[in-house]
């Protein structure tokens, strides 16, 4: 199938020449990687070793079942707490200069039970270069439970949108892992883009990695607790699907966000009206970037902006970053969007996600 893309606009790329080559002097001067840095492998080191001591302490460290609940509700923040810090630098290649240490924890998806070379063209790919657009980011293909701009059909069911979209988030990962993941593979196309071609041990890979990803947290739970051990499972999930989503949707499904039609346009000839840089200013959002919790935890990713700016970047750098890019967007006036903290974005989401669900917005459209 051959892929239905566009173009974006080439005026105005002198705003983000200049946001590169400030960034590039920032590094050059202090003398610093692009890479991660002693903070990465601190996280990656609490993230890696941390889980599978979380998971032997809940098989053989005897405790009663309403505290093994917990540690696999904490095992699921583990797991967001790797793809968000770990996974995502390295299958961004910003974890190391070495390409072989990128592609070694980038595998820590496959840890998680999905598959990095399909997160890979879906994230990097899809949604890094095709931000909000309806028919290329597969971030917002989620009809036709969720309606997340004008442009998406709607349905009568999107009116409670806002508040069944949590219990989709609690199970997302479990789509996401054994439904989304392999209709991908099965089809070798992501929202109706062409998947490169999988190399012999990413297909033992795909596979293997789910069968041992089963049987560590279904199979060998039921094994240990009987049936009631299938609970941990979804438990776990729940929470992993929750801020996983969350941090996705606090970033490009709020109030004051753009998106685009990519059926409004005529390709090829049509462009989007806006340069690459601005129009990812545009469709992203950040939040909480005063808060050393939320930016230790999320890997920088309350930082969306500089990430999608500057995805081979390691999030360790964003907060330096951050300055940088307001002190550029000021003097091209281009507007730059972020929420005061984790709370008001949720709040912005939910109140998005509501007026989207609503039928007005179609006669609107």
């Amino acid at each position: 199938m051959a892929p239905k893309t566009i173009a974006f606009s080439n005026k105005g790329n002198e705003f983000f020449g200049e946001l590169r080559s400030e960034v590039d002097n920032y590094f050059t001067t202090n003398k610093l990687s692009k890479n991660g840095n002693a903070l990465l492998w601190f996280k990656t080191a609490l993230a890696l070793l941390g889980t599978p001591a979380l998971l032997a302490w809940a098989f053989w460290g005897g405790l009663p079942f309403w505290a093994v609940v917990l540690v696999f509700a904490f095992i699921g923040v583990m797991h967001a707490f790797t793809g968000f810090n770990v996974m995502h630098d390295a299958c961004h290649g910003s974890f190391s200069e070495k390409p072989w240490v990128n592609r070694f924890f980038a595998h820590s998806l496959e840890m998680l039970g999905s598959s990095n070379p399909i997160w890979k063209f879906k994230h990097n790919v899809l949604h890094h270069t095709w931000t909000n657009i309806d028919g290329l980011d597969d971030d917002i293909a989620k009809s036709p439970f969720l309606r997340h701009c004008e442009s998406q059909s709607y349905k009568p069911m999107h009116k409670f949108q806002h508040v069944y979209m949590f219990g989709l988030y609690g199970i997302s990962t479990i789509w996401w892992l054994f439904g989304n993941d392999t209709i991908k593979y099965l089809k070798r196309e992501v929202n109706n883009q062409p998947l490169p071609k999988l190399t012999m041990w990413e297909h033992i890979s795909f596979w293997s990695s789910k069968i041992i990803y089963l049987f560590i947290y279904l199979v060998y739970p039921i094994i240990l607790f009987g049936a009631k051990g299938s609970v941990l499972f979804f438990v776990m999930h729940a929470s992993l699907g929750i801020l996983l989503s969350l941090v996705f949707q606090m970033a490009h499904a709020i109030e004051g966000l753009h998106f685009e039609d990519l059926e409004t346009y005529d390709r090829p000839t049509e462009k989007i009206p806006t340069e690459w840089a601005v129009h990812q200013i545009m469709t992203t959002s950040n939040f909480a970037t005063k808060s050393w919790l939320a930016t230790f935890f999320m890997g920088g990713l309350n930082f969306q902006v500089e990430h999608h700016l500057f995805p081979m970047i390691s999030h360790v750098h964003y907060p330096e970053l951050n300055k940088i890019l307001k002190r550029v967007c000021d003097k091209y006036n281009v507007h730059y969007n972020e929420m005061p903290t984790f709370w008001s974005s949720i709040k912005s989401h939910i109140r998005w996600m509501k007026k989207m669900g609503s039928s007005e917005i179609v006669l609107a459209a």
